[in-house]
Parts: structure tokens; sequence; C-alpha cells
């Protein structure tokens, strides 16, 4: 499994999120000195749950972290994550 679908599946499993998107950003590192060649390094997140409703934005990221610990661990370099409630999405996209 790649690092991207294993970050997707470990996402929806904790947040059950109304939306989650992945995008893999390695490519826009490469060469960099702290930058694995893997490919599969660093991500942007946006994820939409009801779980983050009256979270701040540290918490959000914490448990976003605490999902992924493993990956975080290991192949990921930089994780970039951006954590909304259903209703601050909704306020969002209405306007």
């Amino acid at each position: 499994m790649s690092v991207e679908d294993a970050i997707r599946e470990k996402l929806a499993e904790a947040f059950a999120p109304a939306l989650l998107q992945v995008k893999n950003e390695s490519h826009l590192h490469s060469g960099h000195a702290a930058s694995p060649e893997s490919g599969e390094s660093h991500f942007r997140v946006t994820i939409v749950s009801d779980r983050f409703e009256g979270a701040s934005r540290l918490d959000r990221h914490r448990l976003v972290n605490e999902a992924l610990a493993t990956e975080l661990a290991g192949p990921v370099h930089a994780l970039a994550i951006k954590a909304l409630s259903t209703a601050e999405h909704d306020a969002a996209e209405a306007g």
C-alpha cells in the first residue's frame, strides 16, 4: 500500500470525514537536502469532520498527527493539515 493510500485509509477510519483530500506534494521538494527521494514524503491534507467541532486548531492537528503516528515516524517528512468541522466548512462554502 502506498503512503498516500495509508494516510487516506487511516484518516477515513479515524474521522469519518465529510470531505477528505490527500495531496502528494513530494515532487515540489525533490532535491532539497532534508527531503528523502522516496516520492512519498510531503503531503497536504484537507479534512472535514464533525470530530473537530469545538476543538482548537492545535487539538485538531494533534488528532490528525496521532492517527498518522506511524507515517510521521517513518516515511512522511512533512504534513500540511487543514482540519475543519463540518459546520465551518459549510459556512465557508456558503460564503
